[in-house]
């Protein structure tokens, strides 16, 4: 996984790359997460390649897709359900949705979920 010059929200590599696969899994199980806003920018950025990999729906953009994402059922459900959604898109399969201030800390937070 390249994810270019993104940001590195505060860990080690492998660590951030874990955590977008775990959160892009999590997204597209269920459709939608609640998140801080530089989380879900990243996340964002890598659940929607993954879905123009799967929109090809080959054997190389299934194994490409099965590199970054562990969850057979995930995989599954991005190629059978997912994919035929946003087959007419050309991108912009996420949206943001601000909720305010988290009051722990006061990051911004919000919902990341999959426009339908």
């Amino acid at each position: 996984m390249n994810t270019g010059a993104g940001r590195k929200l505060g860990r080690p590599t492998g660590h951030r790359f874990q955590m977008l696969r775990n959160m892009a899994s999590s997204l597209l199980h269920y459709e939608k997460i609640e998140t801080t806003k530089p989380k879900a920018r990243e996340v964002a950025r890598f659940a929607e390649k993954l879905i123009t990999y799967a929109k090809a729906g080959d054997l190389t953009a299934r194994r490409r897709v099965a590199r970054d994402l562990k969850n057979p059922s995930v995989n599954a459900k991005l190629f059978d359900v997912i994919a035929p959604r946003y087959k007419a898109r050309k991108g912009g399969y996420t949206q943001f949705i601000h909720k305010g201030p988290r009051l722990s800390d006061g990051a911004e937070m919000g919902i990341l979920k999959l426009v339908s």
